[in-house]
């Protein structure tokens, strides 16, 4: 069904959207076209009054006063793309009688904005929330926030920098720590909007900031959503919100990979709103997603449908670099899949293919008769699995070989199921694993098999990796032996690279672990989190709590030894040619 603008008196972005989108001019996925339709009843309906003034307006401001602060665009004029004043449009124009207020009121009062990464969708609502600090009512106050500080302050900071390009905007506001107000104080005004008495305010919180509650704002708008986990850090914002006669609350966001997070719930009512499930006249639920993973990569022209600024504000060669590099890349693909493509991702997902993970070679370890070593150890907390672990490498050659050895309280397979008891004592009976007595781990050991290694076969550990958290105790007691050791934080920033130059040496066949099922079990077990600096992080794969990872996580701690000491290491291996 397509619209006429006729009957409005001037051009509606709005209709010329829905109507090219209608047409198959310009390519959306079905669940905008589905919130297009639930506007196509708001223009049908005689309840709803339409009115394109408030629209205008704010559209006029942005593209007349607003500047573009980051390159390539730095200093040139926001000039808004259709579907961005589409957007904006349809959620000012629809205008429904409040007998409460006694007055026609904003039907929209609460947007979510779900869109694929660098289609603008921050300064977009950036934007907009300064439109709404000079064309709204006098005295508005409006709040930034995320779930974080940082994030939070990207979106500030975006207005304030739109404001500082405009002298008119500058001439007549001010900015200090904590916000953004009226009034110049090196041309103050005595009255009228633009001075003091003016007590609109911009400010930002983060989901970090405390006393959130009591504050009384117009418009709200929170900044990556899909980091939150529940509603306590967006609740205070809403209800803030309530003494307004026309509030506005946006959520913007791409999607993510915590699962049933605050998104997660949000997007279930949203498609409930949208299949008719569930009215919520008042919600504008404006998603750009794909409508199958397979077109993804199969058919390059439908990446549109969740990155509409595809050609104008992101570039084609980025993004078709962001799926080559996804074929190969486990990490990059739960990545681009979630944030350039809004397709929900799991957060504990396996990290490899079995294919990955089989490798079947072996070696003697005569053949590493007095070379050097990096160590490792992951020490459990009491009654659970713990991996010691050396890495070694061959003169002239990029592989790296793994001796392991594991350590359990005896109490522990006890409390086993009947055929996970089993293999644990067959890898017992084989050798691979050492039982403590009772019910804890004894550190003591996991020093002597280290010890054992140098004493037996001359191999020298350059240095010994250990999480930060494991026993200061066992610590001491490796030094003493003449260990040098490296607390290695498991974090995001310490365990990425490793992880991804693991994850390639597997793929590569350069990561030996003589096909060790010890191993070869906590690799299949181990998930990665991805999080939004596309930083990896080893967890369990979602539904096997009860399996362990600690062989993994070695590997992961020998890496990160190796990635911070490798001219030295190598010129050490050198020396035993």
């Amino acid at each position: 069904m397509l619209l006429n603008e006729k009957r409005y008196g001037e051009h509606s972005w709005l209709i010329e959207y829905i109507n090219r989108c209608k047409s198959g001019e310009i390519i959306i996925g079905h669940e905008l076209m589905m919130e297009l339709d639930r506007i196509i009843l708001d223009f049908n309906d005689p309840l709803i009054t339409v009115d394109l003034a408030d629209a205008h307006k704010r559209i006029k401001f942005i593209e007349t006063k607003c500047k573009h602060f980051e390159a390539p665009f730095a200093g040139k004029p926001f000039i808004l793309e259709l579907f961005q004043k589409a957007f904006i449009e349809s959620i000012y124009i629809f205008k429904i009688y409040d007998d409460e207020v006694g007055r026609l009121v904003r039907l929209i009062q609460d947007v979510l904005f779900l869109v694929g990464r660098k289609n603008g969708k921050t300064p977009l609502v950036s934007a907009i929330c300064l439109a709404e600090f000079f064309c709204g009512p006098m005295g508005i106050k409006i709040l930034c926030s995320s779930n974080d500080y940082e994030q939070a302050d990207l979106m500030f900071q975006a207005i304030n920098a739109m404001r500082e390009e405009s002298k008119a905007l500058e001439k007549v506001t001010r900015k200090n720590v904590k916000g953004i107000f009226f009034g110049n104080p090196k041309k103050p005004k005595s009255t009228g909007k633009f001075s003091y008495k003016n007590k609109g305010t911009i400010k930002k919180i983060s989901a970090k900031t405390g006393a959130k509650e009591g504050r009384n704002i117009g418009v709200g708008a929170v900044d990556e959503v899909h980091e939150m986990k529940n509603n306590t850090s967006v609740m205070p914002i809403r209800q803030a919100l309530s003494t307004q006669d026309e509030p506005l609350y946006f959520e913007l966001t791409t999607e993510g990979v915590i699962n049933d997070g605050y998104l997660d719930n949000r997007l279930k009512d949203g498609r409930q709103v949208l299949n008719g499930e569930l009215d919520r006249p008042r919600w504008r639920i404006w998603l750009y997603t794909q409508d199958n993973e397979q077109e993804i990569w199969q058919k390059e022209e439908t990446w549109v449908k969740s990155n509409p600024g595809l050609g104008t504000i992101k570039k084609w060669s980025f993004l078709r670099q962001m799926i080559e590099e996804a074929k190969t890349s486990k990490a990059t693909r739960v990545f681009v899949l979630s944030k350039d493509f809004n397709i929900k991702q799991n957060n504990a997902t396996a990290w490899l293919m079995a294919e990955d993970i089989e490798n079947t070679e072996t070696f003697d370890i005569e053949d590493f008769r007095n070379c050097f070593a990096i160590g490792a150890g992951d020490l459990s907390k009491t009654g659970d699995l713990c991996s010691a672990r050396a890495l070694l490498m061959k003169p002239r050659s990029d592989k790296k070989y793994f001796l392991q050895h594991y350590f359990i309280p005896e109490s522990k397979l006890d409390n086993l199921n009947k055929e996970e008891e089993r293999k644990y004592r067959e890898w017992v009976r084989e050798g691979l694993i050492t039982l403590s007595e009772g019910n804890e781990n004894d550190f003591r050991l996991v020093t002597q098999w280290f010890y054992s290694l140098f004493k037996n076969y001359g191999i020298r550990f350059f240095k010994t990796g250990f999480d930060k958290w494991s026993a200061i105790y066992w610590q001491k007691e490796m030094e003493e032996y003449g260990f040098d050791m490296k607390k290695v934080d498991q974090s995001w920033g310490s365990m990425s690279e490793p992880m991804k130059l693991l994850e390639a040496d597997l793929k590569s066949k350069k990561a030996v672990y003589n096909n060790h099922p010890i191993d070869k079990s906590c690799l299949e077990n181990t998930g990665m989190n991805v999080n939004s600096k596309e930083e990896m992080m080893p967890i369990k794969v979602q539904g096997k709590d009860e399996n362990k990872i600690d062989g993994a996580v070695t590997m992961m701690i020998c890496y990160r030894v190796y990635i911070d000491h490798k001219i030295e290491f190598l010129e050490l291996v050198k020396r035993t040619a």
